[in-house]
């Protein structure tokens, strides 16, 4: 039915808008706050663990919803140990200056090492988990979101027009460094365009009938659609406080205008 289409299109929106708007908000807090907000996610994450294996139980509508929400919880504390400068890697130092090929790829490499491999851990405990369960949402949910965040990172890092480098907070701005501002680059038009190719395909499958779009289908592809918008603010001209202002203001600081924006 449509409304259940709308409705977990509208679900997955909501999870991706507000999870993302909630850590950019906690990381703009003072930084005496992060081990309380770590503590409190983290919590939540074991909790998102447990859902998870019940969402695998059975391949139900409630449970394609229940295995999505939490994985994006889960999602949240490794987005939330990296931002807050917990989890990143063994270098916390800018590149150094001049550095290019091997040497630049490992210092680059070296910045997120530990996020990186705490999010491969992670994958390897939901497929273990997955083993002999019929509901592959939570699952699947993860593998996406992992794929579009290392092509995320790849832009960063052969460059990209906007590389949002202005909403980093000050504990991370030797990050920046990594981060060249480039023109249109043939990686990001290679990865949006892979991207954008297959969202197009199984929209197009679901519209012929050659699949099903069941409810978890109707979240994965939301999000992966959500990915490429993502992707698409990297080289548009789109300040991303038009969608998160709420969580970029706090009382120490202030988003920068578009004007501002555009002066940078």
């Amino acid at each position: 039915m449509v409304s259940d289409t709308v409705l977990a299109a509208g679900y997955a929106a909501l999870c991706w808008w507000f999870g993302t708007g909630i850590i950019l908000w906690l990381d703009r807090l003072p930084p005496r706050s992060f081990r309380w907000s770590l503590s409190g996610w983290s919590i939540l994450l074991l909790l998102s663990f447990w859902a998870v294996a019940e969402s695998m139980k059975s391949s139900s509508v409630s449970n394609a919803y229940l295995g999505f929400g939490s994985v994006i919880v889960m999602w949240g504390w490794h987005e939330l140990a990296f931002l807050t400068g917990w989890l990143t890697g063994p270098r916390k130092t800018a590149l150094q200056p001049g550095v290019t090929g091997f040497v630049r790829f490992k210092q680059s490499l070296d910045v997120i090492l530990h996020h990186e491999l705490a999010l491969i851990f992670n994958f390897i405990a939901l497929w273990v988990m997955q083993r002999d369960q019929p509901n592959h949402v939570a699952l699947c949910t993860f593998a996406l979101l992992w794929c579009m965040r290392v092509s995320g990172k790849l832009n960063l890092y052969f460059g990209v027009p906007r590389n949002g480098a202005q909403y980093l907070p000050k504990h991370l701005k030797y990050l920046a460094s990594y981060f060249p501002t480039n023109g249109v680059t043939p990686w990001f038009v290679i990865s949006f365009g892979a991207s954008l190719a297959v969202w197009v395909w199984i929209i197009g499958q679901a519209q012929l009938g050659v699949v099903e779009a069941t409810t978890g289908w109707v979240l994965l592809a939301t999000l992966l659609g959500l990915g490429i918008l993502e992707h698409a603010m990297m080289v548009l001209p789109w300040p991303i406080e038009r969608l998160w202002g709420w969580a970029l203001r706090t009382k120490n600081e202030t988003v920068l205008d578009n004007a501002t924006l555009d002066s940078k």
